[in-house]
């Protein structure tokens, strides 16, 4: 069974940087793509980075040229680099991952999965 997980989230000033996780586990598998959303209280969850199966990636205008999404050689981890932060940026990040994995009889399985968010706040 594939999980996902994002970590690296916290409490940082105006201007800082935090480097956010999507990681996959739990059977044999490899991340093709993955959505960064993010929900802010009251408001409605938005993409703001994709990162495509061929490497490419695409951002929100709200958060170009200070967000970069890479992915780690691992083909398990996703990471979300956010530079230049502001008081806007404080919400729940989640990561959508598309992800092939294989059962134990070696049966693949493609599926898209969601992980449970990790929360981002920056303060003034």
């Amino acid at each position: 069974q594939v999980h996902v997980t994002e970590s690296g989230g916290g409490l940082v000033q105006s201007g800082g940087s935090l480097r956010l996780s999507c990681a996959a586990s739990g059977s044999p598998l490899r991340i093709n793509a993955v959505n960064w959303y993010r929900q802010a209280p009251g408001e409605e969850r938005e993409l703001v980075a994709a990162l495509a199966i061929d490497g490419s990636t695409n951002y929100a205008d709200s958060v170009k040229g200070r967000f970069t999404v890479a992915r780690d050689s691992s083909q398990k981890v996703v990471y979300l680099q956010m530079n230049s932060l502001s008081t806007e940026d404080t919400a729940v990040y989640y990561c959508n991952a598309d992800i092939n994995s294989w059962q134990i009889d070696g049966t693949p399985v493609a599926g898209k999965y969601w992980g449970q968010g990790t929360q981002v706040s920056v303060s003034s």
